[in-house]
C-alpha cells in the first residue's frame, strides 16, 4: 500500500491549535489519529454518503490496523494539509494512505490505516463480506477523483 501520485487525493486543512500540541508545543499524537478519522468522514461525505448515514443503518467503520511514520515535527500555529487517497479494497480490508503535509511541500507524516464494514447488531459485531451500493459508489468516486477540499 503506497501512495499513488497520479491518484487524487481528498483534502483537509487544519491549523494546530494549542489543544492539538503537547507541552513542547509540538502537535500530540492523538490529534494526528482524530484527524485521520476527520479526513475520511469528511472525504465520505463529499463523495455522497455522509457516515450518519452508514451510522444509522447499523454500519461502522472500525480501524483494524494504523501505522504513522512521523518525518517532520509539526508545531503550535502551523496550517497542515492533510492529504488522503482511498485505495482498491483488499478482501475485507479498506485500505488508505494519508499524508501530512507542511507548506505544501513537506512531508511530515505518513499513515496507513485499514478499516473494515461491520454491522452493529446488539452488543456485538457482524462483520460484512458486501458493501452497500452507496458505500461502494462513494468508494469509487474517492479512488476516481477529481479531490475535493474539505
Amino acid at each position: 500500500m503506497e501512495w499513488q501520485n497520479e491518484q487524487p487525493s481528498w483534502l483537509l486543512r487544519r491549523r494546530v491549535l494549542p489543544q492539538h500540541t503537547d507541552h513542547g508545543g509540538v502537535m500530540w499524537h492523538g490529534a494526528y489519529l482524530a484527524w485521520l478519522e476527520e479526513a475520511r468522514v469528511e472525504a465520505l461525505a463529499a463523495a455522497g454518503l455522509p457516515y450518519a448515514t452508514l451510522s444509522a443503518r447499523g454500519l461502522e467503520l472500525p480501524v483494524l490496523t494504523l501505522q504513522v511514520d512521523y518525518r517532520q515535527a509539526v508545531g503550535h500555529g502551523q496550517l497542515v494539509e492533510l492529504r488522503s487517497q482511498a485505495q482498491p479494497r483488499r478482501g475485507l480490508r479498506l485500505p488508505w494512505i494519508s499524508r501530512f503535509m507542511l507548506s505544501g511541500e513537506l512531508l511530515a507524516a505518513e499513515a496507513r490505516v485499514e478499516l473494515a464494514l461491520v454491522r452493529r447488531q446488539g452488543a456485538g459485531l457482524q462483520l460484512m463480506r458486501r458493501y452497500p451500493p452507496e458505500l461502494e459508489l462513494a468508494l469509487q468516486r474517492l479512488i476516481d477523483g477529481p479531490g475535493k477540499s474539505c
